[in-house]
């Protein structure tokens, strides 16, 4: 098995333990592994897709951030994005869902762009492929 090194934020270090503890996996190297398969599957699936889709994206971010990369994004694929919800949660974190319809290297290349902007800390999708 090969190793390799992470920089990882502390309070990310401390939720991975929490996680350890409370969901029973056998060490930060497990539970590292299984969310890269999940991340890993997921972007398969995305890959996979083709033609006519629909897709949703949920976000979640510091309140805090500087939201220019974020718009710049949805701008830019605006055609795409059929629906737009953003609330306010806890401790100053903000979530958005965004509901996509277009072509699915269209939502790839924006799910892409989402995910190179650091500033956000969760991002999840759902695509269903319209054939």
């Amino acid at each position: 098995m090969t190793i390799i090194s992470l920089s990882i934020p502390d309070v990310l270090v401390t939720q991975i333990d929490q996680a350890i503890k409370e969901k029973g996996y056998a060490s930060r190297s497990e539970i590292t592994r299984q969310a890269l398969r999940h991340y890993l599957t997921e972007d398969l699936t995305i890959e996979n897709t083709h033609g006519e889709t629909v897709a949703t994206i949920t976000l979640i971010y510091n309140e805090n951030i500087n939201r220019h990369q974020l718009f710049e994004a949805q701008h830019i694929h605006s055609g795409l994005v059929t629906t737009f919800l953003h609330t306010h949660i806890h401790q100053g974190h903000c979530l958005e869902v965004l509901i996509l319809k277009g072509q699915a290297n269209l939502i790839k290349k924006f799910i892409d762009k989402l995910r190179q902007n650091e500033q956000i800390t969760q991002i999840k999708t759902s695509i269903i492929n319209q054939k």
